[in-house]
């Protein structure tokens, strides 16, 4: 178990444990205004859980194709203080985005994004890890029906793709608006980038945010302060 200051994480047969990755995207995501929320592949639910507790009004649904994950998001999300705002559907995306008519303010994911490394022990942390079961296409379609005209599309990815994510929302006319950095340290170059898109086509908000600021947990007042109501010892 993962205990946050207002609720905990059960991850016992998950295939995606509780990482920096998610708390860091449910954490950078302005989601304040949004009356609809989706969460692509919730996993253990935290993602769904963290806006639910940064958002007070808005209904959360959250998708997740692995039958062991889902089940740990439900009992997770039944325990969590906002458990009556937030949905979990046990179906792959792109279903999901071919049945729902609904449209969402902002959507989140932080999804699997590895295409040609080495396979996980077990299908389940594969389909996790690897994009063979969302490819970033089908994944850029689905979100293009399901977005809001004002809405916003928020996802971290390695820093490497950020050009194939960036062109396919382009497709989809879908620009960005806001794209954050992540270095680990001061030295290491950034490894991840926290993005925002929208429909609607504005100067994009850059910004750098170093996790280690000062030597190993040593962490930068930055990464604090986005996390803080989340992190037990912050």
């Amino acid at each position: 178990m993962f205990k946050f200051k207002q609720f905990a994480i059960i991850q016992e047969k998950s295939a995606m444990k509780v990482g920096t990755d998610g708390v860091l995207l449910g954490a950078w995501t302005n989601c304040n205004n949004a009356k609809n929320i989706l969460d692509i592949g919730t996993g253990t639910g935290l993602i769904a859980i963290m806006t639910a507790q940064k958002n007070g009004f808005a209904h959360i649904d959250a998708v997740e194709i692995d039958s062991e994950s889902y089940n740990e998001a439900v009992q997770n999300i039944s325990l969590c203080p906002w458990s009556s705002r937030i949905s979990v559907f046990n179906t792959s995306f792109q279903k999901f985005a071919i049945d729902s008519n609904n449209k969402y303010d902002c959507i989140i994911t932080n999804p699997p994004f590895f295409s040609q490394s080495k396979k996980a022990k077990t299908e389940a942390r594969t389909n996790a890890r690897h994009n063979y079961t969302l490819p970033f296409d089908e994944l850029i379609e689905g979100v293009a029906k399901l977005l809001s005209g004002n809405g916003t599309f928020n996802i971290i990815i390695p820093f490497d793709v950020q050009d194939i994510i960036e062109n396919l929302c382009s497709k989809y006319k879908m620009f960005a608006v806001k794209k954050t950095f992540v270095k680990p340290t001061p030295e290491i170059p950034a490894k991840r980038i926290l993005f925002s898109f929208s429909k609607n086509a504005e100067e994009c908000n850059k910004s750098t945010l170093i996790i280690e600021q000062y030597g190993r947990h040593r962490y930068s007042n930055e990464y604090i302060e986005l996390t803080k109501d989340f992190y037990l010892n912050f």
